[in-house]
This record gives structure tokens, C-alpha cells and sequence, in this order.
């Protein structure tokens, strides 16, 4: 059996990180293509130096632009290297440019496509990713849902029950499997004289945060706020940190807020590790803070991963609405349950592997 999987972004690196070794332990052949979606060398290259993955076969080289272009762009190369290819299966992951491109080349070429982190909903249709992951869902054959709850979701769109697969979350795989190898191998608390203080790890870069000087300008007098309290890290992201270069917001970023460059998952782990709580605008950042039993603020006006809110463990602040800084002290002054199982056991990526082996159509 062949898969043709395809990443971009940082978190499908991760993603398909252990889902690769367990299509290699099952004997199944996968050629791995790279969109180029993750542009910045410390976003993508050092993921396959870091996990050991097999390198693609093929990096397109497609970021920036706009959606369409972006979108237009792979479709029309993916569909050249699926036709090449011949491959059983179609894997794409999340909620990107990249899965959606995938999806639509798979289904208008009769492919089977296997989507992973399936039947996710912010039920915020002016998120890019929401109308990725809701017609990625519906072009898909067979659908791994990370939780019960995209499970119903799905059901309740009209999808069959035949094609969903609860696996549980392959992140919390990759959590497992090299969190043991940061405590290792990276030195970055050390790097940034963390060993002897709390930090709250901050991560920032969704468009509605940062392209709008109001809100930016916000965050950043927030995050202020939070520093006066307890020290922050915050890894730049190429789009954060154009926005305030252009809105001359480098300056008023207090002192306390230590601006570093993106790093390695193996450091991003070791972050998460040693961090007090973290705050961010990213999906998966939310449940890794969740994996790491840190409790997270996430600046957004909603969330896909709604059962990390029923348990306390994740609070939203409303960008322009919710104080950041009363969030986080809310947050660091809750005593908070980890016992509470929500993304399965660890063993994903295997029943992954299997489910593609037995349900090809």
C-alpha cells in the first residue's frame, strides 16, 4: 500500500512525525510532500532534523499570496504528483491551505482521502481555517477524530458513521514520544536563564490577532500587563513580527517580554515543560498546554477544542473584550483536575496505520 501524505505548517510536522513511523512499522510505503506552506527555516527544516523524519520527496515551495493563490497553486501541483504517484490513500492533516488542497486534488481524482484531526468546529465561518477543515471533512472518505465530541459534530453534519474513526489525538503521541527527548537534548531554558524564574510561554500569529493595528496594539498593552506579574517568552512568528515592525510596536513592548526567534519543537517542548501557563492563539498550542498539565489563555473569540474549556484547564480572552492579564491570574490562581482523559492514550499514529490498511474502499 502507498500513502501520499502532505504537510506545510508546523503542527503537521509534528503530526505527521509519528504517524510516519507507524505507517513504517506496518509495512505501508509513504511519499511525503512538502507545500512549502512554513517558508522560515527554524518553522520547518529543523522539525525533520529534530524527529528524525524522513525528509520529502518533493517541497513545492508555495507560501504567501493569498488564500486562493496559495490554494491554487498546490491544487494544481499536488493533483500533477498524486497522478505520478498512483497512491491507495490521500493523508492530510489539520486545518491549513495545504489540507485543503489535498483534499479537493484527492476527491476530484477518485483517491481515498483520509483526514486527520477530523470533525473540529470554532463555528467562526471568517477563520480560513474553519471553511479548510469543514470541506476538507465532507471531501474526505474516512475521518480521524481526535475526540466524542468532533465524533457528534460530524454525525450531526450528515457525514456516515462508516467513515469516522476516533484515534484520539496524535499530538499527545508526539508529546509522549519526545518529551522524554527535550528534557534531553534541548538547553533553551538554560540558553534564556529560565532555570530559576516562572515564565509564561506566549505564542501569537493568527491574522484577526495581528494584522490589525487595534488589536495588536491591544495585545501588546496586555501583555504588558501579564509582565509585570511574571516574566513571558514570546517566540516571533514571521507574520507577528512583521506586524510590529510595521506598526512600530517593538518599542512599547515592555522589557519583561523577552522576544525570541521560532524554535524546534524539541524547544517548544522544554518551554511547555517549565512554563507557568501559557498563552497563545494557536488550536494546537491549547491542547499541548493541556498534555504538559499547564493551563492556557488563548486570545480568541472562540475555540474548536471547546472540552478543554468545560474542565477549566483552557480560558478564553476576547481580544478587546477580556483583560489577558485577569485571565491569567484567574488561571494561575485555579487548582485545576489533569486526571481527566480527553485525546485517548498515546496510541493514535497505530490505529491510524491500521484503520488505512483495513478501511481502504
Amino acid at each position: 500500500m502507498k500513502v501520499f501524505t502532505i504537510i506545510g505548517a508546523r503542527p503537521q510536522f509534528v503530526k505527521a512525525a509519528v504517524v510516519s513511523n507507524a505507517l513504517r512499522k506496518n509495512e505501508i510505503t509513504e511519499f511525503l510532500l512538502h507545500t512549502g506552506q512554513h517558508f522560515d527555516d527554524n518553522m520547518s527544516d529543523i522539525f525533520f532534523e529534530e524527529m528524525g523524519m524522513v525528509r520529502p520527496q518533493v517541497n513545492l515551495g508555495v507560501s504567501g499570496g493569498t488564500h486562493g493563490a496559495m490554494t491554487g497553486e498546490m491544487l494544481i501541483e499536488v493533483e500533477k504528483l498524486i497522478i505520478e504517484q498512483k497512491p491507495d490513500w490521500v493523508l492530510v492533516y489539520g486545518d491549513t491551505n495545504s489540507t485543503l488542497a489535498g483534499s479537493l486534488a484527492a476527491s476530484k481524482l477518485n483517491i481515498p482521502c483520509a483526514h486527520v484531526e477530523a470533525g473540529l468546529r470554532s463555528d467562526n465561518r471568517k477563520m480560513p481555517e474553519e471553511i479548510n477543515r469543514i470541506l476538507t471533512d465532507h471531501a474526505s472518505d474516512l475521518l480521524f477524530t481526535p475526540t466524542e465530541v468532533a465524533n457528534q459534530r460530524l454525525l450531526l453534519e450528515g457525514i456516515a458513521e462508516k467513515k469516522i474513526v476516533r484515534t484520539g489525538d496524535v499530538m499527545l503521541d508526539a508529546a509522549l514520544t519526545f518529551g522524554k527527548v527535550a528534557q534531553e537534548r534541548s538547553t533553551i531554558i538554560k540558553d534564556l536563564a529560565l532555570e530559576e524564574q516562572p515564565f509564561a510561554l506566549c505564542t501569537l500569529h493568527r491574522a484577526e490577532n495581528v494584522d490589525r493595528l487595534t488589536i495588536l496594539e491591544w495585545i501588546v498593552e496586555e501583555l504588558n500587563q501579564v509582565s509585570k506579574t511574571i516574566k513571558l517568552v514570546l517566540p516571533l512568528h514571521p507574520r507577528t513580527k512583521s506586524k510590529l515592525e510595521q506598526f512600530s510596536l517593538f518599542e512599547k513592548l515592555s522589557s519583561n517580554v523577552k522576544l525570541i526567534d521560532p524554535v524546534g519543537f524539541l524547544d517548544v517542548l522544554s518551554l511547555q515543560q517549565s512554563s507557568s501557563i501559557i498563552i497563545t492563539d494557536s488550536g494546537g498550542m491549547q491542547k499541548e498546554a493541556f498534555f504538559q498539565k499547564r493551563p492556557c489563555v488563548t486570545v480568541r473569540t472562540e475555540t474548536e477544542w471547546v472540552e478543554l474549556l468545560d474542565g477549566g484547564h483552557n480560558r478564553l480572552a476576547k481580544p478587546m473584550v477580556d483583560p489577558i492579564f485577569q485571565k491569567v491570574d484567574e488561571a494561575l490562581n485555579t487548582t485545576l483536575d489533569w486526571s481527566v482523559e480527553l485525546y485517548g492514550d498515546g496510541h493514535s499514529s497505530e490505529t491510524i496505520a491500521k484503520a488505512l490498511l483495513e478501511r481502504l474502499p
